[in-house]
Protein backbone atom coordinates (compact mmCIF):
# COMPACT_ATOMS: atom_id res chain seq x y z
CA UNK A 1 0.00 0.00 0.00
CA UNK A 2 1.69 3.36 -0.90
CA UNK A 3 2.05 5.61 2.20
CA UNK A 4 2.63 8.55 0.11
CA UNK A 5 2.07 9.98 -4.00
CA UNK A 6 4.50 8.11 -6.19
CA UNK A 7 5.35 9.93 -9.61
CA UNK A 8 7.52 8.60 -12.41
CA UNK A 9 9.21 11.24 -14.39
CA UNK A 10 9.18 9.89 -17.64
CA UNK A 11 7.46 10.00 -21.17
CA UNK A 12 8.82 6.58 -22.13
CA UNK A 13 6.12 4.14 -22.38
CA UNK A 14 8.66 1.34 -21.64
CA UNK A 15 9.72 2.80 -18.28
CA UNK A 16 5.70 3.30 -17.71
CA UNK A 17 5.12 -0.50 -18.54
CA UNK A 18 7.94 -1.95 -16.71
CA UNK A 19 6.50 -0.19 -13.28
CA UNK A 20 3.12 -1.13 -14.14
CA UNK A 21 4.43 -4.43 -14.59
CA UNK A 22 5.90 -4.52 -11.22
CA UNK A 23 3.07 -3.34 -9.28
CA UNK A 24 3.25 -0.10 -8.46
CA UNK A 25 0.44 2.53 -8.62
CA UNK A 26 1.93 5.68 -9.67
CA UNK A 27 1.47 8.87 -11.81
CA UNK A 28 3.07 10.46 -14.77
CA UNK A 29 4.72 13.44 -14.97
CA UNK A 30 7.08 14.35 -17.82
CA UNK A 31 9.76 16.66 -17.09
CA UNK A 32 10.24 19.79 -19.12
CA UNK A 33 14.36 19.51 -19.29
CA UNK A 34 17.34 20.06 -20.58
CA UNK A 35 19.12 16.79 -20.78
CA UNK A 36 23.06 17.02 -20.22
CA UNK A 37 24.91 15.52 -23.52
CA UNK A 38 28.58 15.77 -21.25
CA UNK A 39 30.87 13.24 -22.97
CA UNK A 40 33.74 13.53 -20.17
CA UNK A 41 31.70 12.62 -18.17
CA UNK A 42 31.14 8.73 -16.95
CA UNK A 43 27.79 6.41 -18.35
CA UNK A 44 27.25 5.95 -14.59
CA UNK A 45 27.83 10.21 -14.13
CA UNK A 46 25.73 11.49 -16.63
CA UNK A 47 23.02 8.83 -16.69
CA UNK A 48 22.45 9.53 -12.84
CA UNK A 49 23.03 13.76 -13.94
CA UNK A 50 20.45 13.44 -16.27
CA UNK A 51 18.11 11.22 -14.09
CA UNK A 52 18.33 13.68 -11.24
CA UNK A 53 17.64 17.02 -13.28
CA UNK A 54 14.30 15.05 -14.28
CA UNK A 55 13.13 13.92 -10.78
CA UNK A 56 14.02 17.20 -9.15
CA UNK A 57 12.23 19.23 -11.98
CA UNK A 58 9.40 17.40 -11.19
CA UNK A 59 9.21 17.14 -7.10
CA UNK A 60 8.98 20.75 -7.05
CA UNK A 61 5.67 20.47 -9.33
CA UNK A 62 4.17 17.60 -7.03
CA UNK A 63 4.34 18.54 -3.12
CA UNK A 64 5.43 15.39 -1.03
CA UNK A 65 5.80 12.89 -3.73
CA UNK A 66 8.52 10.22 -4.18
CA UNK A 67 9.55 11.19 -8.07
CA UNK A 68 11.32 8.65 -9.74
CA UNK A 69 13.96 9.97 -12.60
CA UNK A 70 15.84 7.76 -15.03
CA UNK A 71 17.69 8.04 -17.77
CA UNK A 72 19.42 4.98 -20.17
CA UNK A 73 22.17 5.31 -22.96
CA UNK A 74 24.06 2.69 -24.91
CA UNK A 75 27.71 2.67 -24.64
CA UNK A 76 30.15 2.25 -27.38
CA UNK A 77 34.09 2.68 -27.37
CA UNK A 78 33.20 4.88 -24.21
CA UNK A 79 30.97 7.20 -26.54
CA UNK A 80 27.12 7.41 -25.85
CA UNK A 81 24.65 6.88 -28.45
CA UNK A 82 21.52 8.57 -27.63
CA UNK A 83 17.95 8.36 -29.52
CA UNK A 84 18.93 9.06 -33.00
CA UNK A 85 17.83 11.83 -35.61
CA UNK A 86 16.64 10.06 -38.61
CA UNK A 87 16.81 6.85 -39.97
CA UNK A 88 20.44 7.27 -41.40
CA UNK A 89 21.69 7.78 -38.22
CA UNK A 90 19.67 5.31 -37.15
CA UNK A 91 21.34 2.26 -39.42
CA UNK A 92 25.02 4.11 -38.74
CA UNK A 93 24.16 3.33 -34.89
CA UNK A 94 23.33 -0.42 -35.64
CA UNK A 95 25.94 -0.92 -37.51
CA UNK A 96 28.35 0.23 -34.89
CA UNK A 97 27.10 -2.37 -32.43
CA UNK A 98 27.21 -4.84 -35.00
CA UNK A 99 29.38 -7.92 -33.85
CA UNK A 100 30.42 -6.06 -30.75
CA UNK A 101 29.60 -5.67 -27.35
CA UNK A 102 28.40 -2.22 -25.84
CA UNK A 103 27.38 -1.41 -22.42
CA UNK A 104 23.61 -0.16 -21.56
CA UNK A 105 23.65 2.29 -18.49
CA UNK A 106 20.55 3.76 -16.83
CA UNK A 107 20.67 6.34 -14.38
CA UNK A 108 17.83 6.43 -11.65
CA UNK A 109 17.20 9.46 -9.21
CA UNK A 110 14.42 9.14 -6.80
CA UNK A 111 13.66 13.08 -5.25
CA UNK A 112 11.15 14.53 -3.26
CA UNK A 113 9.87 18.35 -2.67
CA UNK A 114 13.34 19.37 -4.35
CA UNK A 115 15.96 17.16 -2.68
CA UNK A 116 17.78 13.75 -4.37
CA UNK A 117 17.03 11.06 -1.58
CA UNK A 118 18.52 8.37 -3.71
CA UNK A 119 20.63 7.70 -6.84
CA UNK A 120 21.57 4.43 -8.39
CA UNK A 121 23.00 3.37 -11.72
CA UNK A 122 22.72 0.18 -13.57
CA UNK A 123 24.88 -1.60 -16.39
CA UNK A 124 24.46 -4.57 -18.60
CA UNK A 125 26.70 -5.31 -21.05
CA UNK A 126 25.38 -6.33 -24.59
CA UNK A 127 26.63 -8.82 -27.39
CA UNK A 128 25.04 -8.16 -30.72
CA UNK A 129 25.28 -10.56 -33.06
CA UNK A 130 26.97 -9.96 -36.66
CA UNK A 131 24.39 -8.01 -39.14
CA UNK A 132 24.16 -7.05 -42.54
CA UNK A 133 22.44 -3.90 -43.52
CA UNK A 134 19.40 -5.62 -45.16
CA UNK A 135 19.03 -7.05 -41.49
CA UNK A 136 19.25 -3.84 -39.94
CA UNK A 137 16.84 -2.26 -42.08
CA UNK A 138 14.48 -4.82 -42.07
CA UNK A 139 14.69 -4.49 -38.03
CA UNK A 140 14.28 -1.26 -38.32
CA UNK A 141 10.89 -1.73 -40.63
CA UNK A 142 9.37 -3.58 -37.18
CA UNK A 143 9.74 -0.66 -35.12
CA UNK A 144 10.68 2.72 -34.58
CA UNK A 145 14.06 3.29 -33.74
CA UNK A 146 13.91 6.87 -33.75
CA UNK A 147 12.70 7.13 -30.07
CA UNK A 148 15.12 4.48 -28.63
CA UNK A 149 18.79 5.45 -27.19
CA UNK A 150 21.25 3.27 -29.71
CA UNK A 151 18.37 3.08 -32.40
CA UNK A 152 16.81 0.05 -30.86
CA UNK A 153 14.87 -1.70 -28.58
CA UNK A 154 15.84 -4.97 -26.51
CA UNK A 155 12.10 -5.72 -26.46
CA UNK A 156 10.71 -6.43 -29.84
CA UNK A 157 12.40 -8.79 -32.18
CA UNK A 158 15.52 -9.78 -29.82
CA UNK A 159 16.08 -12.49 -31.72
CA UNK A 160 17.59 -10.53 -34.97
CA UNK A 161 20.26 -8.60 -32.76
CA UNK A 162 21.34 -10.42 -29.73
CA UNK A 163 24.29 -12.48 -29.32
CA UNK A 164 24.33 -12.62 -25.40
CA UNK A 165 23.59 -10.10 -22.19
CA UNK A 166 24.93 -10.25 -19.15
CA UNK A 167 23.22 -8.26 -16.48
CA UNK A 168 19.27 -6.97 -16.21
CA UNK A 169 17.40 -7.31 -19.35
CA UNK A 170 14.63 -4.37 -17.68
CA UNK A 171 17.93 -2.07 -17.12
CA UNK A 172 18.31 -2.25 -21.12
CA UNK A 173 14.37 -2.32 -21.83
CA UNK A 174 14.78 1.67 -19.57
CA UNK A 175 14.43 1.04 -15.96
CA UNK A 176 15.87 -1.55 -13.73
CA UNK A 177 13.17 -2.81 -12.01
CA UNK A 178 14.40 -5.26 -9.12
CA UNK A 179 16.82 -2.34 -8.01
CA UNK A 180 14.23 0.65 -8.10
CA UNK A 181 12.01 -1.98 -6.49
CA UNK A 182 14.13 -2.44 -3.27
CA UNK A 183 15.44 1.34 -3.41
CA UNK A 184 11.22 1.92 -3.20
CA UNK A 185 10.96 -0.31 -0.75
CA UNK A 186 13.95 1.16 1.66
CA UNK A 187 12.36 4.71 0.51
CA UNK A 188 8.90 2.91 1.80
CA UNK A 189 7.16 5.62 -0.60
CA UNK A 190 5.38 2.33 -2.09
CA UNK A 191 5.25 -1.63 -2.41
CA UNK A 192 3.78 -3.16 -5.31
CA UNK A 193 0.12 -3.91 -5.27
CA UNK A 194 -0.45 -7.87 -4.26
Amino acid sequence: MSSSLLVLASASPRRVDLLREAGFDFEIVVPQVEEAHDATLTPEQLTVENARKKALVVSLLKPGALVIGADTLVYVDGEPLGKPADLQEALTMVRRLSGRAHEVCTGVAFARDGRIERELHVITHVMFKTLSDALILDYHSKLNPLDKAGAYGIQEHTEMLLERMEGSFTNVVGLPVDEVAAALRELSAADPAP
